[in-house]
């Protein structure tokens, strides 16, 4: 059964300013995730200025998901699987996060690495991202995430590779965006191109909150640029890449249109006296969502206000709306694999209140631990990945794998 409650104005800021949140250590992945078997989740939707209903998860993470699925193992054999990207020929380019660029052909991993990276590795940064060119067919060009070291200094960096005709084996071919800032815990990490034909990059706060109000920092954003790296005219902010403010540290972010992305981003652990309440938003070029001045479902002027957050951690990794035709049921909806929480998220937006979530669920609790990246593939079915040798998980003895979801 589920109880849900709606308080509007200052009656729900004073119950939540009633709680006592307890804070825990300060590692995003680590915040508290209590009662994460509940099959009783308590919502609170509040009420906001621009009549948005923000869904607050008070307990739990949601109803068990009502649609059959089928999950079937890719590959196993893997360490930290972190993002995938698909070529024309069905072909699989992963990053694993220590720094090797591995491919995934006719379901089977190629042991070579197809390239290994210098990066440096320690808490949630190495090597993160990656995407390929929307010309990849004819320039065989990919791009990655990670973090290296320049002199003694640790920054994020997004490079672009070329890969071999026989996709054995890549080169560099340039850097396209350098000295993001870095830190042991939330550096965001996962790029994405758009129908725009632009590359978008989520970094975390690198431990800086007050750096995600500053447009004039990297860190705590989303960010945007030309494939070659340059500045689009049309960026909100004149010769600036930053796209999107506000940011604590995004794993997980598609398009619900061309110009409206839906955002995923983990909650506090500690800062500021806060914990918990990972979130997901619905954000536009030029939008601030809040982080560190709101909280929870807090709004504020000029800021997005959630659409919903769960109290308990999950907290979030990679996001994808469901566009495969395997499961129906799902098309349009938010998929988002979480970590500490070990399971994936169905969240359906209200079609008519399309900023409103009308429906959130839960699929595959604690059946294969944390889940990392999740992906539409080439060829139209659901892909995520594990990540239970990230020094946070129980390592089995095969490693981290890839999974498809289908009917």
């Amino acid at each position: 059964m589920k109880l849900t409650k709606t308080i509007t104005g200052k009656l729900l800021i004073s119950i939540l300013c009633l709680e006592i949140i307890s804070c825990t250590s300060p590692t995003s992945e680590s915040a508290n995730a209590n009662n994460q078997q509940a099959e009783t989740t308590k919502q609170v939707s509040q009420q906001t200025n621009n009549n948005q209903a923000c869904t607050l998860v008070e307990d739990g993470f949601g109803t068990e998901g009502k649609v059959n699925i089928k999950v079937e193992e890719v590959v196993t054999g893997l360490e930290v699987p972190w993002g995938i990207a698909f070529l024309p020929n069905q072909d699989m380019l992963v990053t694993e996060r220590p720094g090797r660029v591995r491919l995934v052909r006719d379901s089977k991993l190629v042991e070579k690495p197809v390239a290994t990276i210098n990066v440096t590795e320690s808490g949630e940064d190495g090597l993160l991202g990656i995407a390929t060119h929307p010309d990849v067919a004819k320039n065989r060009l990919f791009y990655v995430y990670y973090t290296t070291d320049i002199n003694g200094s640790q920054v994020n960096r997004v490079e672009r590779w070329r890969l071999s005709e026989n996709g054995l084996s890549a080169s560099s071919d340039r850097v396209i965006l350098d000295n993001i800032p870095v830190a042991q815990f939330h550096n965001g990490g996962r790029i994405r191109f758009g129908a725009d034909r632009m590359l978008y990059i989520g970094t975390g706060d690198a431990r800086n909150p007050q750096s995600s109000q500053d447009v004039n920092s990297l860190s705590g954003k989303i960010l945007r640029v030309t494939p070659d790296g340059q500045v689009p005219q049309d960026n909100p902010f004149a010769k600036n890449p930053v796209y999107i403010t506000g940011i604590r540290n995004t794993q997980g972010f598609d398009w619900s249109d061309k110009s409206t992305l839906w955002v995923t981003d983990h909650g506090p652990s500690g800062e500021l006296g806060r914990s918990g309440h990972d979130k997901v938003s619905v954000a536009r070029a030029g939008d601030n969502l809040g982080w560190p001045t709101t909280y929870r479902c807090e709004s504020g002027k000029g800021l997005v206000t959630p659409s919903i957050v769960w109290r308990n951690a999950l907290p979030p990794g990679g996001a994808a709306i469901y566009t495969g035709n395997s499961i129906p049921e799902w098309k349009g909806n938010l998929i988002i694999s979480t970590l500490r929480s070990q399971h994936l998220q169905r969240v359906v937006f209200n079609p008519q209140s399309p900023e409103q979530v009308q429906l959130h669920e839960v699929y595959l609790q604690g059946k294969y631990g944390r889940l990392r990246e999740a992906i539409m593939g080439s060829d139209g079915e659901l892909y995520i990945t594990t990540s239970n040798c990230d020094g946070r998980g129980n390592c089995p003895s095969q490693k981290d794998k890839i999974l498809r979801i289908t009917r």
